[in-house]
């Protein structure tokens, strides 16, 4: 049986704060795994996994609906499909690793121009 840990342990683990994961639960990304008698949270190794994989998520700017859609992929290519049903997730998979990469060019452009403001302001400043 896996381990199970505490919200607070997952908060430690994740970086996320109690409240983020308590929401990603609400709105049903990442449910708890179980629930102790006095009604705790309890969490697996495999939950925490799905909040590393949203944390990737968030700077891309992924919506609730497109994390729910990405981890419901990879939680279905994890069952062990049949091998139609498998092309056919390894073909959605391939489109969204093509999404998050164009995403992330996005940032990436937004980040050089940010670097090249930075660099104009540091020349300015360094003018006598």
């Amino acid at each position: 049986m896996a381990a199970h840990m505490q919200i607070g342990e997952v908060s430690e683990r994740t970086g996320l704060s109690q409240r983020t994961i308590r929401h990603y639960g609400e709105v049903g990304l990442v449910t708890p795994s179980s629930r102790t008698e006095g009604g705790f949270r309890l969490y697996t190794d495999s939950d925490v996994s799905k909040f590393e994989l949203i944390k990737k998520m968030k700077p891309l700017e992924y919506s609730l609906e497109e994390m729910r859609e990405v981890l419901d992929l990879i939680a279905e290519l994890d069952t062990e499909p049949t091998a139609s049903r498998r092309a056919e997730l390894t073909s959605q998979l391939v489109a969204l690793r093509e999404a998050a990469a164009t995403r992330r060019d996005g940032l990436a452009a937004q980040l050089a121009a940010a670097e090249s403001f930075i660099a104009q302001l540091d020349q300015r400043s360094a003018q006598p």
